[in-house]
């Protein structure tokens, strides 16, 4: 039995929460959090909601802490944080920043011989694997990540710790042209801004200055300043209605050629539909939970990311129950 403690229990949360019930082999030990610990009701009965500052208490009562704060400005000190108190996961999604943020924390485990594991999810996580299995698989060639049409948790994040926001949503959204010529296997050079737009959508502080926080969105390093960005200000009352669900998917693409005079073209395409980001993460984040258990059970030590991972440990059944059932 993995014993799992949350630290952070906004939509993230709730979906590790929720993904612990189709897990037999876990379970959930408490909840952390800043707010005052009354005011968070969760979903499962007899589970401590707990101060984030009593984290220390709970050492030696927990398996794998998953950090559900957000990429911009939690993670980055919360994870190395823990790590020196727990086993952890995150799902930091940062790309560009992702190098510095695994040193940091590799540091912090390695300090008193605890397993990290940093950027589970989707992208990074998931496709992550897929960019280099296919790579691997057709050296010749060109990998492509199209994200969306759906709402980015990271970038929404990001919008929302602007002063003057009080709520945002932020689409990520493929050019349509530039999927279909990757597609055909042409092999296009494409800019960032040519292969995605982004759409927000905003509510502001009333009073607030709006030509401001657009700009501060539009010029965002690592999240907007390299694409074509609108901006939509909106009330309360339609953000509830019209985007209250948080969806996302995407596409990885590896176009390559095979033969003597490389005559042959081949397309790798993997692809997710999610009807709720937070939860889709959520569940890859406990695969890798359970992985983080065993590689310290075995003595390991440090930080990890998805690349490290051998897939069996992330699945509950045997070596025998998957050579005779998925090889």
């Amino acid at each position: 039995m993995v014993r799992i403690g949350i630290l952070g229990y906004g939509n993230l949360g709730r979906g590790v929460e929720c993904g612990i019930a189709d897990n037999p082999d876990m379970r959930l030990e408490a909840v952390f959090t800043r707010r005052p610990p009354e005011t968070v009701k969760i979903m499962t009965e007899g589970v401590p909601v707990v101060p984030a500052a009593d984290l220390e208490k709970w050492q030696g009562r927990i398996d794998v802490l998953v950090i559900c704060g957000g990429s911009a400005t939690d993670m980055p000190e919360q994870t190395p944080a823990c790590a020196r108190l727990f086993n952890v996961v995150d799902s930091f999604d940062t790309h560009k920043k992702i190098p510095q943020h695994f040193a940091n924390v590799d540091k912090a485990a390695k300090e008193t011989g605890h397993v990290a594991l940093i950027s589970a999810g989707w992208d990074p996580g998931m496709f992550s694997v897929n960019r280099l299995y296919s790579s691997c698989i057709l050296p010749e060639g060109k990998n492509y990540t199209f994200w969306g049409k759906g709402v980015s948790q990271g970038h929404s994040d990001a919008v929302r710790r602007i002063k003057g926001v009080l709520d945002a949503r932020q689409y990520t959204i493929p050019v349509p042209e530039a999927l279909e010529k990757v597609r055909s296997g042409l092999q296009p050079e494409l800019t960032a801004r040519e292969m995605h737009t982004r759409e927000c959508f905003v509510v502001a502080e009333e009073g607030a200055d709006l030509a401001r926080i657009e700009n501060e969105i539009k010029t965002m390093p690592n999240y907007f300043a390299d694409y074509d960005t609108t901006v939509h200000f909106i009330t309360m009352e339609e953000l509830k209605r019209d985007h209250a669900g948080i969806p996302h998917g995407g596409f990885v693409i590896r176009t390559g050629t095979t033969g003597k005079d490389h005559e042959n073209t081949h397309v790798i395409e993997y692809s997710l539909q999610l009807d709720s980001n937070p939860e889709f993460t959520a569940s890859a984040i406990l695969a890798y939970c359970r992985a983080v258990a065993r590689l310290a059970a075995e003595g390991a030590s440090g930080c990890k990311t998805v690349f490290d991972v051998a897939p069996a440990y992330l699945s509950p059944l045997s070596g025998d129950e998957l050579r005779s059932t998925m090889l």
